[in-house]
């Protein structure tokens, strides 16, 4: 049995066993839509059919979905989708694929990859926690991306951040032993949040030398916004934790 509670775009599922215990589930969010421009409505119209992956309660085969066998990065909330699109049009020979609950992000994906002439990417408009769930195979991707959530930077709205023991548990299980979760965030609380969380998480290793960061790889683009938060003497943090078990 299970409720869901909405509430300003996020949404809640709470599940109980047949004995009315409550059973903890992992917080959310809904699919926004917004407004597209005429570009990305035309992108979306135009690749959807190629690049873009529907939500389905079924597990994906990824040779099936690339037509080919490579190694597969996620990335989760992709925003506009500028630096997926430049890390897949500089790394061919792995597999992209991008869940975003923003349309309009999805849209302007969409036309970048248009414009790259890009075949190694993917699309979903969904919630990512969703997907995981119905859609990721166990144990079948290499890498993944999250790249600068919200902070939620008010100390009561911590308990909102992504970063969680659960979610941490949930990506562990879908990861390659080997594989690599990256994060990056230019919140110094945040960093030092996702540390301790991802430290105390079974099964992983963080794989920095110096400390808990590493810095920028350079198969991670360098975003306007970073680039001006460098400027403006704003730090960004990036951490790599490898699946040992």
């Amino acid at each position: 049995m299970s409720e869901v509670s909405k509430k300003s775009g996020e949404v809640t599922l709470t599940e109980f066993t047949e004995d009315g215990k409550l059973v903890r589930k992992i917080r959310s969010f809904v699919r926004r839509e917004g407004r597209l421009t005429k570009g990305q409505e035309h992108a979306m119209e135009n690749n959807w059919p190629t690049m873009g992956i529907d939500f389905a309660k079924q597990m994906l085969d990824w040779k099936e979905v690339y037509n080919r066998e490579a190694p597969v990065v996620l990335e989760i909330g992709f925003g506009m989708g500028a630096s997926l699109v430049e890390m897949a049009k500089n790394a061919p020979e792995k597999n992209f694929i991008g869940i975003e609950v923003h349309s309009p992000g999805v849209g302007a994906c969409l036309m970048g990859a248009e414009d790259a002439g890009l075949t190694n990417l993917r699309v979903m408009c969904h919630d990512g926690v969703e997907v995981f769930e119905y859609m990721i195979p166990d144990g079948s991707l290499d890498t993944v991306q999250l790249f600068f959530p919200d902070p939620w930077h008010k100390a009561r709205h911590h308990k909102r951040r992504i970063v969680q023991p659960e979610f941490a548990e949930m990506l562990r299980k879908k990861l390659k032993i080997g594989g690599i979760f990256h994060m990056a965030t230019d919140w110094e609380n945040y960093a030092e949040h996702m540390v301790e969380v991802m430290d105390a998480a079974p099964g992983y290793r963080n794989t920095a030398t110096n400390g808990a960061y590493i810095d920028r790889p350079e198969d991670r683009p360098l975003t306007k916004f970073e680039a001006r938060g460098h400027r403006l003497g704003h730090g960004v943090w990036d951490m790599k934790y490898e699946r040992t078990e």
